[in-house]
């Protein structure tokens, strides 16, 4: 009967464990905001954060991206990073700016910034519309 009550409980952990996600943390950013509709002729929004340990991971603009931000310490308190069409600035620990400048194209354009805290993972989607 021990035996039986063993097997089931080492059962029970394994199916546990192999159904949870792993590498996957509760969101310690708290975005105050995750989309935001900018004009053609350019536009800016400031993100409050409830985490203060983030940092930016990726920049894309409708299928460009941009990473591994060569000069940039993301692990400081204050950074930015410039690109030809945006400027995306941790201002301070709570704090995201993010600056996109006039929409070139006869199409919307989207831009997203993607935010990582240790092992979760968030992003902030900005449409632009057409010029």
């Amino acid at each position: 009967m021990k035996k039986s009550r063993l097997n089931l409980l080492i059962i029970s952990i394994i199916i546990f464990i192999s159904c949870k996600e792993k590498g996957i943390w509760d969101d310690n950013i708290h975005l105050s905001t995750k989309a935001a509709e900018f004009s053609a002729s350019g536009d800016s929004v400031t993100i409050k954060t409830g985490g203060n340990w983030w940092w930016v991971s990726d920049v894309s603009v409708d299928t460009t991206w941009y990473y591994g931000f060569v000069g940039v310490d993301l692990q400081s308190d204050n950074y930015t990073i410039k690109q030809n069409c945006f400027d995306v600035e941790r201002r301070d620990k709570n704090t995201l700016f993010i600056k996109v400048d006039a929409n070139p194209n006869n199409v919307k354009r989207i831009i997203t910034v993607g935010l990582e805290a240790g092992d979760y993972f968030d992003r902030v989607t900005i449409t632009q519309k057409p010029k």
